[in-house]
C-alpha cells in the first residue's frame, strides 16, 4: 500500500505542476500586458503553487521511507511538517499579494486591464477548478494531509482567480479601484486556507486526539470482542494521516493467561482491521 500510496501521490503532484507551472507563465504575461494588478497576483499565487507541490512531492518520498532504527515509529509525520510549510509559505504570499493592493488604493495606481485578462481569469478557474478535484479525489483516496492541503491551493487560485475576474470586469465598467481591491479580497482569503491547513497540521503533530466519531467506533469495535467485560481507558493519538490507539481492558479475574492473551489479541486485530490505525497497544487488567 506504502508504494501505491507513494506513486499516486507523485503521479498527481507532477501533473499539476506542468499545469501550474503553464498556467502562471499565461496569468503574469496577460497581467502585465493588461496592466492588471489582480492578474499578476493570481499569476504569482499559481506559481507559488509549483513551489508547494514540489514540496509534497519531497514530503512524500521522505515520510514513505520504512522505519529504521533512529526512527523504529516510521517517518510519517514528515507529511505533517510538510503540510505545515506549505501553509506558511501560503501565508506570505497572501501578506505580499494584500500589500501591494493596499499600497495601489493608497497611492491611487489604478489601472483598466485589457479584454485579455478576462480571458485569463476565465481559462484560470476552469483549470484551477479542474486541478482541485483531480488532487482532491486522490488525496481522500490515499488519506493524504499534503496532498489534501495542496489540492486547496489549488482550490483558493480558483476563489482568487474569481475574485480578479469581478476584479477586471468593474475596472472596465468604470471603477478602477475594484482592481486592487479584489487583490485584498484574494489576500483573505488565502490566509484563511493557510490557517486551516496549519491547524490540521498543528494537530497531527501534537498528538491530538481522534474525533469523537471515531472514537465512537473503535469503542464499538472493542466490545464486540468476546469476553471483554468494559474498557477501563481509550487513548487516542493522531500520527500524521494515522492513529495510534491505547486500550486498557476489563477481563474475568480467574482467566488465566492464555486466555486473557486470546482476548487481547482479538482486540487488537479488531481495530487494526482499520487500515487508518497505525498500531493498536492493549492491556489487560482483571474485572473488579
Amino acid at each position: 500500500m506504502n508504494n501505491e500510496r507513494l506513486d499516486i501521490g507523485l503521479k498527481v503532484s507532477r501533473n499539476t505542476i506542468i499545469g501550474n507551472g503553464f498556467l502562471s507563465v499565461i496569468k503574469i504575461i496577460i497581467g502585465i500586458v493588461s496592466t492588471s494588478s489582480a492578474m499578476i497576483a493570481d499569476g504569482i499565487h499559481s506559481f507559488s503553487d509549483v513551489i508547494s507541490t514540489i514540496g509534497v512531492i519531497v514530503g512524500f518520498k521522505l515520510s514513505n521511507k520504512d522505519a529504521d532504527k533512529e526512527h523504529p515509529y516510521g517517518h510519517e509525520r514528515i507529511e505533517s511538517l510538510t503540510s505545515l510549510f506549505l501553509s506558511i509559505m501560503l501565508f506570505l504570499v497572501a501578506i505580499g499579494i494584500g500589500y501591494s493592493g493596499i499600497q495601489n488604493i493608497i497611492t491611487k495606481s489604478y489601472n483598466v486591464p485589457g479584454i485579455m485578462a478576462i480571458v485569463a481569469a476565465v481559462i484560470s478557474i476552469v483549470s484551477k477548478e479542474y486541478m482541485y478535484f483531480y488532487t482532491i479525489k486522490y488525496a481522500k483516496k490515499i488519506d493524504s494531509t499534503s496532498l489534501k492541503a495542496d489540492a486547496w491551493h489549488h482550490r483558493s487560485d480558483s476563489l482568487s482567480s474569481v475574485g480578479a475576474l469581478i476584479g477586471i470586469i468593474g475596472a472596465r465598467c468604470g471603477y478602477p479601484v475594484l482592481d486592487p481591491l479584489v487583490a485584498i479580497v484574494i489576500c483573505i482569503i488565502i490566509i484563511k486556507v493557510a490557517y486551516d491547513i496549519c491547524k490540521q497540521s498543528i494537530s497531527q503533530l501534537i498528538d491530538e486526539a481522534a474525533s469523537e466519531e471515531e472514537i465512537e467506533e473503535i469503542t464499538s469495535k472493542i466490545l464486540e470482542v468476546i469476553g471483554v467485560i468494559k474498557i477501563d481507558s481509550l487513548k487516542t493519538r493522531k500520527y500524521a494521516s494515522k492513529l495510534y490507539v491505547d486500550v486498557d481492558i476489563a477481563v474475568k479475574s480467574n482467566m488465566n493467561v492464555e486466555e486473557a492473551h486470546d482476548i487481547a489479541k482479538k482486540v487488537h486485530d479488531s481495530i487494526e482491521e482499520n487500515p487508518k490505525i497505525k498500531h493498536c497497544m492493549v492491556h489487560v487488567n482483571p474485572f473488579q
